[in-house]
This record gives structure tokens, C-alpha cells and sequence, in this order.
């Protein structure tokens, strides 16, 4: 071998060890996969080493076309004000033309939005926000670290009633530091507020005199929203000035509310829709064998509750709870509801993907005899209640209700089922009904979940349930730095919902859905909320 092949060799082999460190990060989640492509291309790897790295890979993005999208979540009464937002209808329309600060990318890591980078104090108690420069509104107006304050303090009102609200109470003082720098410090520390400012009601909106306009339609996605008809449709068109270089690659999108899933299904076969959401899990295997369509699953956070009113009797005695909750049958839930697309749930929100899962505590099963047992300590031998339920909680929740319903009467408990109007359902039904379903795609931390749901002062907490212990380990746990301290502090949180809390919570769902082969994504796709964290319409492509 002479001088020159044996660089060429020695060559060669720097830029398959360049490559496999590639693959190997793209595998694990680490880079994308446009990171991948260019990394690959940068070391000269050519197209048949880059087939060994991504396999079956899918054409590079392109831009073009209209994205149709058929979406279960919305309703008549919906809005997009920050703070409102509580379904798949407000937040896909939201995230197309708005922003926040931090967002979890396909891979489900935490990455900057609005925000370029942060730094935060040892104690986690002081966090710096250094936003991205040059970036301006769809109106024309460059966002500032005054949007950032005002934007927030919508939130944090004395009569807000905002959802963010809980979510906000840890932070004693929001200041802007300059045009590009926004301090938030903290009433105690928080090892995971970067995250919490990933929340979809906490979009950044232009400011005037020191507030912002709830109802502004204008915002710094890649869209710019040109119409929002409620529980009807909404047109979006890509924004010519979008900052994000790698997003919005549809030249439009439009978004129809379809609350039946047999016509959504239907508007997807007979190629109307591009996207259709939530399935009809009966029928998935049989969609799946449709020409030109793509059935899609992801395993995340999301689970479907049963709350009651803690406040209200019968629910506000913890027998009676107890009882209800021993008198599910949760694997034939998972059985005939999701058809197998889920796992069993144990009255605890935090999912088994969640950093502090508490996968030790025993699963609670159907038991008649428990059931029974807890009525009696309730003092009671039979038990009447109603339940309210709709499909807009979640595909097949009147079947659910029904099941349930027949699993209890065994246990001498009557449930009278309900079927109310899906329009209208989170409104005029969801907290105010003394019982009902309900669904919640998780939160990718406990102290977000526990926060939005569970704490006392929560306008979201669905079952007005209050626990002195609960709430002090909830503050605790934000400031505890010892991981094995946390976790045991969640553990307990963990156990004092399931055995104390007003919510029956029998089942962690997947998110389903089927596209049109036309559609394209990264291989990877978020779980933090459905189509890909609700970020679909800026994150996907036509192939």
C-alpha cells in the first residue's frame, strides 16, 4: 500500500468513526434528523453508509402546499385567550402563530422557543431568559422583554382566572433586564421552571403601556392566523418574515372541528383531510389497511380521570371515593376502549414515562368486596349516583361510563348514566358537574402536573380536593436538590391522590392518529401532547 492510500484509508476511517457518532446520537435522541443529514454530509458520508443510519429515511423537508387538518377538540365556546386554552382546538391553532419561551422538541427534550438561553442561579431560585434578538410580531412590532413581563402578569392577577395561574404562584417578581433579558425569581427554587415556561397559555404577546390584549390575534409563529370560526374551522397562512428557519413548511393550513370520529375517519379516507386525530380505536386495524393511509401511535403522559366534587356529597366522603374507585373494572377499559392502545392506570396522574413514576405502588384492581367494604364504612348498603359523560372527554367515553356503570351495580352501586352534548362539554360541564369524565394529556414534570390539577388554589383543580399534606410536599419538592428526597416526596404526593384524592383514574391512553402518505415528519414525534406536542402544523411536511 503506498503513502496515498494509505491517508485515504486512515481518511476513511475518521470519517466513518465522524459518522458513527452520528448515528449514535440521532438514535438516542440527541440531534434531529436534518442534524444527522448535514452532520453526515459535512464528513462526507455518502448515500449508502446514511441508509445503515437511518434506515427506511424519509425525503428531506420541503415547502408547499395546504395542510388540512381534522381535528376531535374544539367547541362553539372555545377561545384562544391564553389562560382558556384546554383541548387540541385552541392549542394546534395557538402554537401555529404564537410562541412561548421554551418548548420540548420531537424527542421530547426540553429546547429554547422565544428563548435563546437561560441561566439560573445555584438554589434554582433566580432565572435569567435571554431572548432571541430580531425577532418581531406578524404586526410588525420586535418582541422585547417587556412582551415577556406583561405577557405573564396576564397570568398572575389577584381575579385571574387564568389555568397558568397555579402554575405561576412560585414566582415572586417577573422584571425586565434590558430589551433581550427577563429576570423571574422565585418564592423557593425550582430545579424544572425552565420547563413550566413550555406551557401552551403562556405564549408571549405584544405589549402597549405595560399590558397585553388577551384576544391579540397577533403572535410570532410561522403562521399568521387570517380566520378562527369556533368549533368550526381556522385558516392559517405561513408568514413570508417566519424566524424559525426550520419550521413552516406548509405555504397554509386549515383546521375543521370534526367532533364525530366516523366523519373524521371518513374525511381522511375520501382525502378531504391530510391528518385526522384520535381514531376510532374499534377500527384501527382496519384503517390501516386503507390505500395511502398511515396509522400513527405515541406513547406519553396522557390518562382520562373520573373526578368528583370532594366538596359535594356523597363524593365529599373519602368511603364513598374508595368504593367508586374499587368498583372499576380498568383492564376491561383497556380492553374494549382502547383496545389494547394503553395500560391499566392506578388513581395516580403521573404516567410510567414521568421522571418519579411511583411504579412500586400496588395496582389497584376491580374488587366488589373492597367496594362493598368502603360503602359500609360510609354507612351506607347501597349507593345512587349520576355520572355525566360525552365523547368530546375522550373517543368512547359513553361505553366507558356504560361498563362502569354495569361493574358497579355488582357492588350495590347504581350509576346513572348521563350522555350530554360533546359542544359545550368543557364549559358548561367539566368542573361543574358533581361527577364526570375527563381527560388530561399529562405534563412532562410532576410538579406541572401536580400544580395544574391537584394544588388547592388551581382553577383547574377538577375535584376541589384539598390536602394540607399534599400541598406542603408540593412546595417542598420544587426546592428539594437530592433526586432519592424528590422522589420520595413524589411517591407520597403519588400515594395521597390515589388514596385520598376525589379522581378515578383507570387508564393511560396512546395518542392515534392516521395521515395521508403525503404527509412527512421527523422520525420521531413529541408525546407531551397529541400530533407531535400539538406542533404538527409548523413541525410537519408534504413529502
Amino acid at each position: 500500500m503506498g503513502a496515498e492510500e494509505t491517508s485515504n484509508a486512515k481518511g476513511d476511517a475518521h470519517t466513518m468513526q465522524d459518522f458513527f457518532t452520528l448515528k449514535s446520537l440521532y438514535q438516542s435522541g440527541h440531534i434531529n434528523r436534518r442534524d444527522f443529514l448535514k452532520g453526515a454530509s459535512a464528513v462526507g458520508v455518502g448515500a449508502s453508509a446514511l441508509s445503515l443510519g437511518l434506515g427506511q429515511a424519509r425525503a428531506a423537508p420541503k415547502r408547499g402546499g395546504t395542510f388540512r387538518l381534522g381535528t376531535a377538540g374544539g367547541s362553539t365556546t372555545d377561545t384562544l385567550i391564553p389562560g382558556t386554552l384546554n383541548d387540541d382546538g385552541g392549542r394546534l391553532v395557538s402554537w401555529a402563530f404564537r410562541s412561548s419561551l421554551t418548548e420540548l422538541d420531537e424527542t421530547g427534550k426540553l429546547a429554547g422557543d422565544l428563548a435563546e438561553s437561560w441561566d439560573v442561579t445555584p438554589d434554582a431560585k433566580t432565572w435569567t431568559i435571554m431572548l432571541r434578538k430580531g425577532v418581531t410580531f406578524h404586526g410588525g412590532k420586535t418582541v422585547d422583554a417587556d412582551d415577556v413581563v406583561a405577557s405573564f402578569n396576564l397570568h398572575r392577577g389577584k381575579d385571574s382566572k387564568s389555568s397558568a395561574k397555579s402554575l405561576l404562584e412560585q414566582v415572586a417578581e417577573i422584571k425586565a433586564d434590558g430589551k433581550d433579558k427577563v429576570a423571574f425569581t422565585l418564592k423557593g427554587g425550582n430545579a424544572d421552571f425552565a420547563v413550566v415556561l413550555s406551557d401552551y397559555n403562556l405564549v408571549i404577546l405584544p405589549s402597549k403601556d405595560g399590558s397585553v390584549d388577551p384576544t391579540s390575534k397577533d403572535g410570532t409563529g410561522c403562521y399568521v392566523l387570517e380566520s378562527y370560526d369556533p368549533g368550526v374551522r381556522a385558516s392559517l397562512k405561513r408568514d413570508p418574515n417566519a424566524w424559525k428557519a426550520n419550521r413552516g413548511h406548509f405555504d397554509a393550513a386549515e383546521i375543521t372541528y370534526i367532533a364525530d370520529v366516523t366523519a373524521r375517519t371518513n374525511a381522511l379516507r375520501g382525502k378531504s383531510m391530510d391528518v385526522v386525530n384520535r381514531v376510532d380505536l374499534k377500527t384501527v386495524s382496519l384503517l390501516k389497511r386503507v390505500p395511502g393511509v398511515r396509522v400513527e401511535e405515541v406513547t406519553g403522559t396522557q390518562h382520562y380521570t373520573i373526578p368528583m366534587l370532594t366538596d359535594v356529597a356523597p363524593f365529599n366522603d373519602n368511603n364513598v371515593r374508595m368504593a367508586l374507585k374499587h368498583a372499576i373494572n380498568r383492564q376491561e377499559l383497556v380492553d374494549k376502549i382502547l383496545f389494547g392502545h394503553g395500560l391499566i392506570a392506578n388513581d395516580q396522574p403521573i404516567a410510567p414515562s414521568n421522571r418519579y413514576y411511583a411504579k412500586d405502588i400496588p395496582q389497584r384492581h376491580y374488587d366488589i368486596d373492597k367496594a362493598k367494604f368502603y360503602l359500609k364504612k360510609a354507612g351506607l348498603k347501597t349507593l345512587k349516583v349520576q355520572l355525566k359523560a360525552a365523547d368530546a372527554a375522550f373517543a368512547g367515553c359513553v361505553d366507558a361510563a356504560v361498563l362502569y356503570s354495569a361493574d358497579a351495580a355488582k357492588a350495590g352501586i347504581e350509576i346513572d348514566v348521563v350522555k350530554v352534548p360533546n359542544d359545550g362539554y368543557w364549559d358548561n360541564v367539566w368542573l361543574k358537574a358533581p361527577w364526570c369524565f375527563s381527560y388530561w394529556t399529562g405534563r412532562p414534570t410532576e410538579d406541572w402536573m401536580f400544580s395544574q390539577a391537584y394544588a388547592t388554589d388551581s382553577n383547574w383543580n377538577e375535584t376541589h380536593w384539598k390536602n394540607k399534606r399534599f400541598n406542603q410536599l408540593l412546595i417542598a419538592a420544587r426546592t428539594e436538590l437530592d433526586d432519592n428526597e424528590r422522589r420520595e416526596m413524589y411517591r407520597e404526593m403519588q400515594l395521597l391522590v390515589r388514596n385520598d384524592g376525589g379522581a378515578v383514574i383507570p387508564m393511560y391512553s396512546n395518542y392515534v392518529w392516521a395521515t395521508s402518505d403525503a404527509v412527512a415528519h421527523e422520525d420521531k414525534v413529541a408525546g407531551n401532547w397529541d400530533l407531535d406536542g400539538n406542533r404538527c402544523i409548523e413541525r410537519w411536511w408534504f413529502a
